[in-house]
């Protein structure tokens, strides 16, 4: 009868002929069994699988506050609370958590609650099961950061690594309507590669995605901000979002960006100045009630273009 002193709250099962196999039913399964009395807020009786997954000794589970205390202090509040109003309640529920372990470190587990009510629906007592849900939260989590780089891969260009299409088009709507209740200039710069198709026909298609890749990765060294956005439009034509950015300063970054593709010296036998060049259009406008996004990039393109039968390898500007 040791058992029934320590966990009186079961003595009457303990008297009858099924407790042992009650027992041994309860204390052979990795679900840890429990009963607490309500009004007491006393532990009646806590499985022996406690220390194993936990670590503390049994006899240290001795009421309520001792459960809430190694709660870990990010969910204890949320926890306690919801489990408190709803055996006040009455009614059946579950809650995940982080339990503190005896060494330290946490474990995440899941109570299942069941409430005793009596005759007058008044909560007399909680019985219930906590499950090691550790492998299940590790799986939510890895299904979480694989949709986070599944998300990032689809905003992403696949050859240079930079911000594709669908990207450029996603920021540049949100830029706009931010202009637009902001009323701040929102510039746009294009640049594409000169002679790009005779750099691919004498060299040959990897050269030309070789030559993208270092292009890109020299520009994307520049200092911009983080507002800022770099993306690949298509082919061997770029963009760069630059909101609340006046007209002369994209300017200045447009010239930038010419000077840093030069500078790389790439070699291309085909161009008349020997190596890798760039013509860049930029556009600035101030987004109000008529236009889209759309506008600034048709003509930041049309820039681009005058640029590039002004000679290429220079810059035009609305």
């Amino acid at each position: 009868m040791e058992e029934a002193q320590t966990f009186n709250g079961i003595d009457r099962l303990e008297g009858s002929d099924d407790w042992g196999v009650y027992k041994t039913l309860l204390e052979s399964t990795k679900a840890i069994p429990w009963k607490i009395n309500w009004q007491t807020k006393q532990f009646d009786y806590i499985g022996p699988q406690i220390e194993t997954l936990l670590g503390w000794p049994r006899d240290s589970w001795l009421g309520a506050m001792d459960w809430i205390e190694r709660i870990h202090l990010e969910d204890r509040e949320k926890t306690a609370n919801f489990c408190i109003s709803q055996s006040e309640q009455g009614v059946d529920h579950e809650a995940d958590y982080r339990a503190l372990k005896a060494d330290g470190s946490y474990v995440w587990i899941r109570d299942v609650v069941h409430v005793i009510r009596d005759g007058n629906g008044v909560t007399t007592d909680l019985v219930g099961f906590m499950f090691d849900i550790s492998a299940r939260k590790q799986m939510e989590q890895d299904v979480v950061e694989l949709n986070r780089k599944l998300e990032a891969w689809s905003h992403q260009d696949g050859l240079t690594g930079i911000a594709n299409r669908r990207l450029f088009d996603q920021t540049m709507a949100a830029e706009w309507a931010r202009g637009k209740r902001s009323q701040e200039p929102l510039s746009l710069l294009m640049f594409d590669v000169d002679h790009f198709k005779g750099y691919n026909d004498h060299y040959g298609h990897v050269k030309g995605d070789e030559c993208l890749v270092r292009l890109t990765r020299e520009v994307s060294q520049m200092p911009l901000r983080s507002t800022d956005l770099f993306a690949r439009y298509g082919g061997e034509e770029f963009a760069l979002v630059l909101p609340q950015t006046p007209g002369d300063a994209a300017l200045q970054i447009a010239e930038k960006c010419r000077e840093v593709v030069a500078a790389l010296k790439i070699p291309h036998a085909v161009s008349p100045v020997g190596v890798i060049t760039i013509s860049a259009g930029v556009c600035t406008m101030i987004p109000g009630e008529e236009g889209t996004y759309t506008t600034l990039i048709e003509r930041a393109d049309d820039k681009l273009y005058r640029a590039k039968r002004n000679g290429r390898n220079c810059i035009c500007s609305c």
